[in-house]
């Protein structure tokens, strides 16, 4: 009997993602056995307010899966399996998609086991990726900082938030992710800070081993950087009843990043505090604690018991204001 488009897909993808291992694929249902304590994250990408609707297709599937990774980094667990929910336009190449998608599932050591394939008018794919808690491994909570604990990030800040600009501007999205337009007139010596805040942007580097780290402490509380610096950090110290002190001269910044945040007429301090989608971990450890340098992070304050979060900004303490992207807000704009 013939098959039709959609298993012919389905029958070349099984072929890759079940390669080397027991099939997982073709059921309607994904049988898993697990042991021990997992994670379940879910998150989802929408063409047009994730990404731009022209992103090729390999870009799209490699962005859908390190952004939901990073929600497991951020409670120190090791990946195990995803699944997928496709919804895509006539004359999209899904091949190129899954091709992408399973290329990366191998090298964060997951499994593509199960989906759903859907026709839209508009680009959306929706991954649930289930995670395992490490031998000797803790969760990790927001709700865990105390006072006195030192505050740390795991990378700069706002750069991505500059790369989205670019992107929107039209760097980058197409099969070389860090190709800039002559037309955007980036100076010179600041086109590879430009390359490099596109690619920040596209494909974020999960922080999966420093999660396990922080795991492994006797004491750490976590979040994922994606809707700002600030933001999160309001929603960490919530959870946790605490509030923070934060040096703005100690925030991490990209080489070039305040250059470029002018050239594009944005505040580079703005980007770093609110500007989302940095996808690095925001943790609090007890004081005695360090995390290795070849995590290289930035410690950027302290948790304090008040009940306001400051900003020490040229010698002056401000109140830290809960800046950041919020998906239900009326003035939230498409391309975030």
């Amino acid at each position: 009997m013939p098959l039709d488009r959609e298993d012919r897909l389905i029958s070349w993808l099984r072929a890759r993602a079940d390669a080397g291992g027991a099939p997982l694929l073709g059921d309607d249902a994904a049988l898993l056995a697990l042991a021990g304590e997992h994670a379940v994250t879910v998150d989802q990408q929408i063409a047009g307010v994730h990404f731009p609707r022209r992103l090729a297709p390999d870009l799209v599937a490699r962005r859908l899966l390190r952004v939901s990774l990073s929600d497991l980094a951020a409670v120190g667990a090791a990946p195990r399996y995803a699944l997928l929910a496709l919804a895509a336009p006539r004359g999209f190449d899904h091949r190129a998609f899954f091709r992408a998608l399973v290329s990366e599932c191998r090298r964060f050591a997951l499994r593509l086991a199960g989906g759903d394939l859907a026709r839209a008018s508009g680009l959306r794919g929706a991954l649930t990726l289930i995670g395992a808690r490490p031998p000797r491994g803790r969760w990790l909570r927001r709700s865990a900082a105390r006072p006195g604990d030192a505050l740390w990030v795991g990378g700069t800040l706002g750069e991505a938030a500059v790369g989205c600009r670019l992107v929107g501007a039209g760097a980058g999205p197409g099969a070389a992710p860090s190709a800039l337009p002559e037309r955007l007139g980036i100076a010179a010596d600041l086109r590879g800070a430009a390359r490099r805040a596109v690619r920040r942007h596209l494909l974020p580097e999960p922080q999966l081993a420093l999660g396990r780290w922080l795991g492994r402490a006797r004491r750490a509380a976590a979040i994922d950087l994606s809707d700002g610096f600030a933001r999160d950090l309001h929603r960490l110290c919530r959870e946790s009843g605490v509030a923070a002190d934060v040096d703005a001269a100690a925030l991490p910044l990209a080489p070039g990043h305040a250059a470029l945040a002018h050239a594009l007429g944005t505040d580079p301090q703005a980007l770093a505090l609110g500007g989302g989608e940095d996808y690095v971990l925001l943790f609090a450890l007890p004081p005695a604690l360090t995390p290795p340098a070849r995590f290289s992070c930035h410690r950027v304050g302290v948790i304090t018991a008040s009940r306001r979060l400051r900003l020490r900004d040229a010698g002056r303490w401000r109140p830290l204001p809960d800046v950041g992207f919020d998906h239900l807000s009326p003035r939230a704009r498409s391309g975030r």
